[in-house]
């Protein structure tokens, strides 16, 4: 891509370059929370592509699902017709359906001239400045709770299982920039008869290590300084490799310390046996179930993008993703400069690798819970429920919110959703 620092709807030579050589143009149920959330544990391999729609939005939904299955039988006439017709709908300045249809289009595109991962890589690394893409991610924190709910659902998890302990150690795979633990931290320093020693082990990734502008010593360096500030006994221990490549070794265990693992929105991108025989995903659950942590936490995404054939995954793709931009739409002007840089570069590289990639270059790989409940329960892990204090702090956050976010709790495990459909769960086990 040489000097273009970032994929551009509007702009996008390259794309349209490949496009000529391959064919021409370039290419509400009203049901409670809870009852959605029963329709995805008894699950859910619905058609769900023959949804009819009111309106333009319902019939670009329509297109795009149509295009998609041009795409997938590789009909050159059809896309032909349907991309031109699709890129006069989209924008990524325009409404939520419209934004989300500039990026799937997009992710179509380069599925058909197998160029998903090379388009993937450009939306990670071909960024402005990592100062830039670390605003991006930072706003999209505050533009939305699903982070929140994760890092708040999580610590109170974590504070609950190792209450009355002397000695912590929390491993943290993806520590991004180690914004969870500062509450954690702050609320350790206030524990009576005075805060335990605290030791975290982080695991980058690629990404974030990219949007820190360094490696992890700077996260270390900002949790040590917060912790100073408390006056809790801290240590820093880094591990800069993926997660689908930590081994015992890396992790130094101490005997007698109280153990926590935290997965936040992480490990849909360690690999599963769908993409190779080494199985990383089930590896990882087994090593962590091998240091007898006192809790382990898992958030996720509410979606399956992991095995299900391309026309369901393509489908919930745009469903899911969907309601992620409606929830957006209501914090800043949509022509905003800062709203599109952060969609592109923090959602719409999510939504090209699912739609456009394969194999071992589709690194978007989500389950619903039900599916990470199998996984945690085979390798011998047992539901930890979240407790009703950690359930009324996240009511609290949301007061902050929309009130279209809604919160239900089953069998202990924590749901966040836009109106009726779940987005993101919580859950601990041990």
């Amino acid at each position: 891509h040489g000097a273009s620092t970032a994929i551009s709807i509007d702009h996008l030579p390259s794309l349209k370059e490949i496009c000529a050589k391959i064919g021409g143009a370039c290419a509400d149920t009203e049901s409670a929370l809870a009852t959605a959330i029963s329709d995805e544990l008894t699950h859910e391999n619905k058609e769900q592509d023959e949804v009819l729609v009111e309106g333009q939005d319902g019939y670009l939904k329509k297109l795009l699902i149509s295009c998609a299955r041009a795409v997938e039988a590789k009909d050159m006439s059809a896309v032909d017709m349907m991309v031109p017709e699709l890129r006069k709908m989209v924008s990524v300045s325009g409404d939520p359906h419209q934004r989300l249809g500039a990026y799937i289009v997009e992710g179509l595109v380069a599925r058909l001239a197998s160029s998903g991962h090379s388009i993937y890589k450009a939306l990670k690394c071909k960024e402005p400045r990592s100062s830039d893409l670390m605003s991006y991610m930072h706003f999209l924190y505050e533009a939305c709770p699903y982070f929140k709910f994760g890092y708040m659902s999580a610590n109170g998890a974590i504070a609950e299982a190792v209450k009355g302990e002397d000695m912590i150690h929390i491993i943290d795979f993806g520590i991004s920039q180690g914004a969870q633990w500062v509450p954690l931290l702050q609320a350790l320093a206030t524990r009576p008869g005075g805060p335990p020693t605290v030791r975290i082990t982080g695991i980058d990734d690629s990404l974030s290590a990219y949007a820190r502008g360094g490696g992890l010593d700077l996260v270390g360096r900002r949790l040590s300084h917060i912790a100073g500030l408390c006056k809790v006994p801290f240590e820093f221990h880094s591990v800069a490799v993926a997660g689908d490549e930590v081994k015992e070794g890396h992790l130094m265990v101490i005997p007698g310390e109280a153990l926590a693992v935290n997965f936040t929105l992480e490990l849909h991108h360690i690999p599963d046996e769908a993409v190779s025989t080494a199985n990383h995903r089930d590896r990882i659950l087994r090593l962590v179930k091998s240091l007898s942590p006192k809790v382990v936490t898992l958030v996720e995404q509410e979606l399956n993008t992991n095995t299900v054939p391309f026309k369901q995954r393509f489908a919930e793709t745009l469903d899911y993703y969907t309601a992620i931009f409606e929830s957006i739409d209501l914090t800043l002007p949509r022509d905003d400069r800062e709203r599109i840089n952060m969609e592109q570069h923090c959602l719409a590289r999510e939504i090209v690798n699912i739609v456009a990639c394969e194999g071992a270059e589709r690194v978007e790989r989500h389950e619903v819970f039900g599916k990470w409940k199998g996984r945690l329960m085979m390798v011998g892990f047992r539901p930890c429920p979240l407790s009703s204090l950690v359930n009324a702090t996240i009511r609290t956050l949301l007061q902050s919110y929309s009130a279209n976010y809604q919160l239900a709790e089953r069998d202990g495990v924590l749901y966040l959703g836009w109106k009726n459909k779940p987005l993101v769960v919580s859950s601990a086990w041990h």
